[in-house]
Formats: C-alpha cells, structure tokens, sequence
C-alpha cells in the first residue's frame, strides 16, 4: 500500500476511484488489464489520501445536487479500507453536501457504514450495488478467494433491503465450463428474489479476457482447472468477448426468472435507476 496525492477525485459522469488495485484475488479482474496503465503491483494499493479534501471542495461549489458513483474500477470495501477507511471519509462529505451515491461492493465490510448510508438515502437517495457470480461456496473461494462468500454478500443485501434502501446485483462475469450452469443462475437469482434486490445487471453470460486480465486467468486455470487453459484456447483464441455456449438457454432463465418476480432486468433502465437524483431533493436545494 501506498498513498499518492490526487490532482482530481471526480470524473466527468460523476464517478470516483478512491484507490488503485486491489486485494480481493478475483481471478478474472479485468482492472488487471495493461490498459489501465498500471505502474505499481496491482496488490500494491495506491491510496488516493487527499480524496475526501477534492470531493469536498468540488461539492461545495455544486448547487445541482446529483448521484456519486463508486467501485466500478477497484472495490472501495477492500481489505485497506478497515485502516485508511477512505470510503468512509468520503461518504461522510457526500452525506454532508446532500448529495446521493451509487455504490459497487464484492464486501459486506460496507455493513460497517450502515449509518452514513441510511443518512444519505434519507437525505437523497443510496443505492447498494453487489456483484455475484458463483452459487457453490466452494467454488467461489478459489473464484474470488479474498472476499466476502456469496452468502456474505446476500445477508448484506438482505439488511439493506430491511433498512429500505435499493440493491442492485452485477451478474457477471460468468465464466464457460465453470460457472456457466443452470444450476449456478438459478441458485443466484434465487437469492436475488430472497434478498428482494431492485434490480439485476447482466451483459450476457460470458467473460471478457485483455493484455494483463488475460495472464493471469489463465494462471489460475492451470492451477485450479488443469486443462482448462487449453480449451479455452481452442474455444476462443484471443478473444475479447468470451461468451458461453449457453448464453441463449441461460439468458433465458434469468429473463424469466426476473419477469415472474418484477426484478428490473433492463440494463438501460437499471443504469438510469443508478443515475436519477430524486426530483423532490433537487426543488429543496433550489431554493
């Protein structure tokens, strides 16, 4: 770990990376991919430390307010947070200015700030955004060995549902040969429907492989799934997008999974869920 001083916090749609890399091991991590331009060891965290002084000062000067996104890049819950608690520090900013925040998480460390997330939601709005990929406990250790169980995950969604603030499942990646089963879509969306989540992204069932994300993939396939790499190879080649054979049946699935119990399944709309600041908060800060 080490910390950098950041010369801005917000992009331009309102998005925030508090950190660099990551701790949680997910053996198909595309923020591993060359492309980001990483100069340090992706486990090497760098710390954006003057984060919460640059989303102050770019707040306070807003008079729209509007929803803040994090941890589409490098998760803002991981194993650092519970020391540098930088995620926190910044939520309190957002808290403070009234604005609203969309937040991604593999961790139900986020249960630690249950507080400043019921304040913001009653303040403006909060959405909770979980990923989950793997029904099997088992295989989902060696999947995504540093991070919170699928059952993990679900309770924390289960809680903030109880504190009637909106959830949000990434399904995704699912990977060919390992987790692209019936049973593996159906366990999750199951727990989706016990967890009465708002709604579920999914791009299609399938991973996405680059420079960087690629290697070690398949590193952990040689370790986990020996032979795997080489079908793989036959399969795909270079490939960006790695699509499984049963997209068509399991797409299908989970359409009419989520149709029968009302579960948003349309990412445009689920995306526009994530981006809509409250209208009746916005009049308030108008005048």
């Amino acid at each position: 770990m080490h910390y950098v001083e950041a010369k801005g916090i917000l992009s331009p749609h309102n998005g925030m990376n508090l950190y660099r890399g990551c701790t949680h091991g997910c053996i198909y991590c595309d923020s591993r991919s060359t492309c980001y331009g990483f100069t340090h060891a992706f486990e090497d965290i760098e710390v954006k430390e003057n984060a919460p002084v640059l989303l102050e000062r770019a707040l306070r000067s807003k008079r729209k307010k509007y929803m803040i996104a994090t941890g589409a890049m490098c998760d803002p819950y991981m194993h650092c947070e519970e020391e540098v608690q930088l995620t926190r520090k910044c939520l309190e900013v957002i808290d403070r200015y009234g604005f609203g925040v969309a937040i991604q998480t593999k961790s139900d460390r986020i249960l630690r700030d249950i507080d400043l997330l019921k304040s913001i939601h009653e303040k403006a709005k909060c959405v909770v955004q979980m990923t989950l990929t793997t029904y099997d406990e088992e295989l989902c250790k060696i999947l995504e060995p540093n991070v919170s169980t699928t059952k993990e995950r679900v309770k924390a969604l289960q809680v903030f549902h109880e504190l009637g603030i909106p959830t949000i499942v990434w399904l995704s990646p699912i990977l060919p040969y390992i987790n692209d089963t019936k049973e593996n879509i159906k366990g999750i969306l199951d727990y989706c429907i016990q967890a009465k989540v708002y709604g579920i992204i999914c791009f299609g069932m399938g991973v996405t492989l680059r420079e960087g994300d690629r290697e070690y993939f398949y590193t952990a396939l040689d370790k986990h799934f020996p032979g795997m790499k080489e079908r793989y190879h036959r399969k795909y080649g270079y490939s960006y997008e790695i699509t499984s054979d049963r997209n068509v049946e399991l797409m299908g699935l989970f359409k009419d999974t989520c149709m029968e119990n009302g579960i948003e399944h349309d990412v445009d709309k689920c995306f526009q869920f994530l981006r809509e600041f409250p209208e009746k908060y916005e009049q308030l800060t108008f005048f």
